[in-house]
């Protein structure tokens, strides 16, 4: 379980690293995405530093893992708003369907630290 969880930790944290990045930077992508739901676009560098808080909390859990369902907890509830923005502003389902992935591997990450599934191997 330990190499599942290294594993599905690692791909959330490259995703996550990745969204906030192209958040705060302004990419052209974010930027159109932001538009098209309606918010503004300071509230898309805010939502890059949730995003890289969120990836913070995963690097610290590579010593601390602990903080990994935390970190989990933080990143989950942020895509499932996502989520819910896409809905809200009526987007096509393939919009909502990255962010309900990760809110899936976040969720799985809760529940392999917090039922003390995984031991890492120190």
């Amino acid at each position: 379980m330990f190499i599942i969880s290294l594993v599905l930790q690692s791909l959330l944290l490259l995703f996550m690293l990745y969204q906030s990045v192209s958040k705060i930077k302004g990419e052209k992508i974010q930027v159109e995405l932001f538009n098209s739901i309606k918010l503004p676009q300071w509230f898309r560098v805010v939502t890059g530093f949730v995003q890289l808080a969120g990836a913070a909390g995963l690097i610290v859990g590579y010593w601390y893992p602990g903080v990994i369902a935390w970190a989990g907890i933080w990143i989950g509830i942020t895509m499932l708003v996502a989520c819910l923005t896409h809905f809200r502003v009526k987007h096509p389902i393939g919009k909502a369907v990255p962010p309900f992935v990760i809110v899936l591997i976040a969720t799985a990450l809760i529940f392999l630290h917090i039922e003390g599934f995984v031991h890492p191997l120190i």
